[in-house]
């Protein structure tokens, strides 16, 4: 395993979300209103404006563009024709917005949402199908870290402000049962477990807000290896690459103090790092 490299230094206020999609790292600065897109064979990036926070980017079938994550709701995105809402979530007097997500084999869309303020117990974890929409777990501030095991009979889903990462069995059909403690996060009082990755053996990556890095987990819950990052706080991994063996991590300047950022000038970063173990591919999500 390589040393971390910062490969893009924009100095996002949330950056999040990342995925690999069509040769390209795509990802979100949240509070930053922005969408950008990292080409590892140029080094060019592409940012796009939003009006509102973006949260996460899901890549439709059919090359028809992406499925984004805005407060307002779930929308439609490409880059050529920007953001078409087609659902309403939740009601916005709950001050809530969408935050992490992840496709599973099948092409279902899992998301959490959560409240914008992090202090109220609103947020819920939602799975999308041709079906539609359905809420499978409740009562959560932070919902984060939607990801699944390779076998596909393995959920995980991280209550981020309990610093717990659940694991369920995830059926044929897409239900949830068997609810159970993956791991808990006992690295600080104040790193909590943000977004998650499963790898190509099952074993699951966990990037640490206020930890300065990621953990990898055994799917026995052991932890058995770590990624240091020049920022404190890590938000998500994401296995990208032409052979998928490069786990790239976006990061976040939010909640950091000037002396901080002093210290630490390429938080906010999107940083990389080559591992020995491939991750899983980008699965599309299938509305139809």
């Amino acid at each position: 395993m390589s040393a971390a490299t910062c490969v893009w230094d924009l100095k996002a206020t949330l950056g999040e979300g990342p995925i690999w999609t069509g040769n390209a790292l795509w990802f979100v600065d949240i509070k930053g209103h922005k969408v950008h897109r990292y080409s590892p064979a140029s080094g060019e990036g592409l940012v796009v404006n939003t009006s509102e926070p973006v949260t996460f980017l899901a890549p439709l079938a059919g090359g028809g563009g992406f499925v984004a994550g805005l407060k307002s709701g779930l929308h439609r995105f490409h880059v050529a024709t920007g953001f078409q809402r087609f659902l309403e979530i939740e009601d916005a007097a709950l001050n809530n917005r969408p935050n992490d997500a992840t496709v599973d084999t099948k092409g279902r869309l899992w998301f959490g949402t959560m409240h914008d303020g992090e202090t109220d117990k609103t947020g819920s974890l939602y799975r999308m199908d041709a079906h539609g929409v359905a809420r499978m777990e409740k009562n959560i501030c932070i919902t984060n870290g939607p990801c699944v095991s390779p076998d596909g009979k393995t959920f995980y889903h991280t209550d981020t402000l309990e610093k717990t990462i659940w694991a369920y069995d995830l059926s044929e059909d897409g239900l949830l049962s068997n609810k159970r403690v993956f791991v808990q996060i006992a690295v600080g009082d104040d790193v909590y477990p943000d977004g998650s990755v499963v790898d190509s053996e099952g074993y699951l990556w966990t990037a640490l807000w206020g930890g300065f890095g990621a953990i990898r987990f055994a799917p026995t819950g052991e932890a058995v290896a770590r990624i240091e990052l020049p920022a404190p706080n890590v938000t998500k991994p994401c296995f990208g690459g032409p052979d998928l063996k490069t786990l790239f991590f976006t990061t976040a300047r939010k909640d950091l103090s000037d002396e901080t950022l002093a210290q630490y000038p390429l938080a906010g970063g999107l940083f990389a790092v080559q591992v020995d173990v491939a991750g899983q591919p980008q699965y599309e999500v299938r509305l139809v």
